[in-house]
């Protein structure tokens, strides 16, 4: 197939979806597929024979942007369109971060009740958020696409926010790679990753990984590691990534934690750290399908994860690890983690992790994508024009 994937950046080290999309295109040109990428930028080691990159760089505002890749995709001549949030004219939309609108809304919950009736009135009136409406518009409409869902709740939310027909949604969760995030990996880095730690051997590792630290949980998080070192638990929390800390090296002093708490920033590879935890937390307040979750249960870590962190649909808790249903209980995840202090619970759950990942391998992900686009391709009239109006 002739396959056009759409977004606003394709370089892997931006986040999830710049991550997966990078695998993807390059696993459907490797399966024979002709691979179209269009994007404003491009990492500078973007370069495969079967993928033609199209910079699109048109349009300051998201609409005019939209617009400018309705023009180039009309003139491509695809088979398949595959939008992922940047634009409108699309045959499958994937939106990974989910449902804005769903966003925005659990973007209000982490943050303190005194501010939310500020940032709602907000979010009404700056035109940022206007343009995501009209965008929105042009993106969840019943012309024949085809609705990709990371999760069963982000499928919800396409109902709920946007009245996408039920039947037009495909869910298709995230899949992992399981060679590169390995068990096996452990003896490769945790030896060393510990020692830059400074970390004695008793200590069990807790990892979160975050951007945005509000919606992720780590004040939650700080405070349930807070009630730990009450109770003499040999806890270390290890968090990487966060382009704004903001104020959280403060509250984690504020806390009496400071010393049992590593901000490490952003990391290019995360391999090193899964390999060097043993657990991972993830108490988010949102996520459509969590990578980080997937790729900790494939490193062979249990997870402690909230009930709205997308990948908790995939797990089964008290087996992989356990699923909390609010992230702002720091004592329900402070007793979490404090079961899995065991070493003994954490070898027979990280067992059953590496088990279940292994069932949502990324190329059971590319399968499932690509019976989507055969079912798209089988539509007669439907193919390449969906979203041209």
């Amino acid at each position: 197939m002739r396959v056009a994937i759409v977004l606003e950046h394709l370089d892997p080290r931006r986040g999830g979806l710049e991550h997966w999309t990078w695998q993807f295109t390059r696993a459907m040109a490797d399966r024979g597929h002709e691979m179209h990428v269009l994007a404003r930028s491009f990492a500078p080691q973007a370069d495969h024979h079967r993928i033609r990159f199209h910079a699109v760089t048109a349009g300051r505002s998201r609409m005019q942007y939209a617009a400018a890749l309705q023009r180039r995709l009309l003139g491509l001549d695809c088979d398949i369109v595959h939008e992922t949030g940047a634009g409108w004219h699309c045959d499958v939309f994937q939106p990974h971060f989910g449902s804005r609108q769903a966003l925005l809304e659990r973007r209000l919950r982490a943050m303190p009740a005194v501010l939310q009736p500020a940032r709602r009135l907000a979010m009404g009136l700056l035109p940022r958020y206007r343009q995501f409406q009209r965008l929105a518009a042009r993106q969840y409409v019943n012309d024949g696409r085809l609705f990709v869902a990371l999760s069963e709740r982000v499928a919800d939310d396409f109902v709920r926010f946007h009245g996408v027909k039920r039947d037009w949604i495909r869910i298709v969760p995230n899949g992992v790679d399981c060679a590169r995030f390995s068990p096996g990996r452990r003896r490769e880095f945790r030896a060393s990753v510990r020692e830059e730690l400074r970390l004695g051997a008793d200590t069990v590792l807790l990892l979160l990984v975050a951007h945005n630290f509000r919606l992720k949980g780590v004040g939650p998080a700080l405070r349930g590691l807070k009630l730990l070192r009450k109770r003499s638990a040999p806890v270390h929390l290890a968090i990487l990534g966060g382009r704004r800390m903001q104020g959280y090296p403060l509250l984690a002093r504020a806390l009496g934690v400071r010393e049992n708490v590593s901000f490490l920033g952003p990391r290019s590879d995360v391999v090193p750290y899964l390999a060097a935890a043993d657990l991972l937390v993830h108490p988010t307040f949102y996520d459509s399908c969590s990578l980080v979750v997937l790729e900790a249960l494939a490193s062979g870590l249990p997870a402690v994860v909230s009930r709205a962190a997308g990948a908790d649909e995939l797990m089964t808790d008290g087996r992989e690890g356990y699923v909390i249903s609010d992230p702002r209980q720091a004592a329900t995840l402070a007793d979490r983690i404090e079961r899995l202090l065991d070493p003994r619970e954490r070898s027979r759950m990280g067992a059953a992790a590496r088990e279940l990942a292994l069932r949502h391998s990324f190329e059971r992900n590319c399968d499932r994508i690509e019976e989507v686009y055969r079912e798209i391709a089988g539509c007669a009239g439907v193919a390449g024009v969906a979203g041209a109006a």
